[in-house]
């Protein structure tokens, strides 16, 4: 088929990727989201998905937005027969999505219908899903709502971060995009209606939803941390500054002091030799690294001494 492939980030190149490598598919363009700025320096820089792109001698269109007139009238005159989506970044309009013949079909981090929207995985990672996957659908007007072609699963590790769920997902995704794409072409494949039940959303995740309740229960606060790593990232305040919280250990629910652990008051640190040690509702947890504003990640133990940590000062 005669595709043109939508995507931004890093986890929407093993899609690309895979398809540019199929002998039975013509990736005709790529649509990204515009160049924008990153990193330190704010240098103006293009999207992963367009720097493959770039390399493959594809043409690459960036409208600000897909309603824009011009870029219906590119997608119109490139003719695909199917638009395959990852992680794009915009809401595509019913103009855009009615020129492919076999529409525009999406690779979302879920199990549908479980966790539609922005930030599939970190929900995953928060609510302690022991299982989850990605699934191919197509796509519609509503929120991640299109009818299903196919699903691949993943488990879920006790010590997974998004990113690394993130990774290993946009893998196996690939796999299942390009059978998607040879089952359409083949016309062997048809999409079935999501069910009704087991409906829940994830909205994108914002600064404020990672910073750090030391009040919570040991395994929350270990959940929020992994959900939120890399991006964007946990963070408490100590002495009024911001702090980045990295993977934290000693994970359990019991009591402190049943687990020959201090007791200690939510947020509360304990320095050892070797550790780092903070209060939370229950046994308190091991900081691992943490990052200083303006400084890089270092471990816990040397930010301890560096900055001198007196007996009950908080993470707040």
């Amino acid at each position: 088929m005669k595709l043109v492939f939508a995507g931004t980030p890093e986890p929407a190149v093993p899609s690309l990727r895979a398809l540019l490598g199929s002998p039975r598919h013509e990736v005709a363009a790529v649509v990204t989201r515009p160049d924008a700025p990153a990193g330190r320096g704010r240098k103006i820089v293009r999207s992963p998905v367009g720097t493959l792109a770039d390399e493959a001698a594809i043409p690459v269109l960036t409208p600000t937005r897909p309603s824009d007139p011009a870029f219906l009238a590119q997608l119109a005159e490139l003719a695909p027969d199917c638009c395959p989506v990852v992680a794009y970044g915009a809401l595509v309009p019913r103009a855009a999505l009615d020129l492919p013949r076999h529409g525009w079909v999406n690779l979302h981090f879920s199990l549908l219908p479980a966790w539609r929207g922005a930030a599939p995985v970190q929900a995953a990672v928060r609510h302690g899903d022991e299982v989850t996957g990605a699934t191919s659908f197509l796509l519609e007007e509503g929120l991640d709502t299109g009818p299903t072609f196919g699903v691949v699963t993943e488990a879920v590790g006790p010590q997974d971060t998004a990113g690394d769920l993130l990774d290993r997902l946009a893998v196996s995704g690939a796999g299942l995009l390009l059978a998607t794409m040879d089952g359409i072409a083949d016309g062997t494949l048809r999409p079935r209606a999501q069910p009704s039940d087991g409906v829940s959303h994830a909205p994108k995740v914002t600064t404020a939803d990672a910073r750090v309740d030391w009040a919570a229960p040991p395994l929350a606060v270990d959940r929020l941390i992994r959900s939120v790593t890399p991006e964007p990232g946990a963070w408490t305040t100590f002495r009024g500054d911001r702090l980045g919280i990295g993977r934290v250990g000693a994970r359990t629910d019991t009591a402190g002091a049943d687990a020959g652990l201090p007791v200690l008051k939510p947020g509360e640190l304990h320095v050892e030799k070797r550790r780092v040690l903070v209060g939370t509702a229950a046994a308190p947890l091991e900081l691992g690294e943490v990052q200083p504003v303006g400084k890089r990640a270092m471990p816990a133990p040397d930010w301890a001494r560096g900055v001198r940590i007196e007996p009950g000062e908080l993470l707040t």
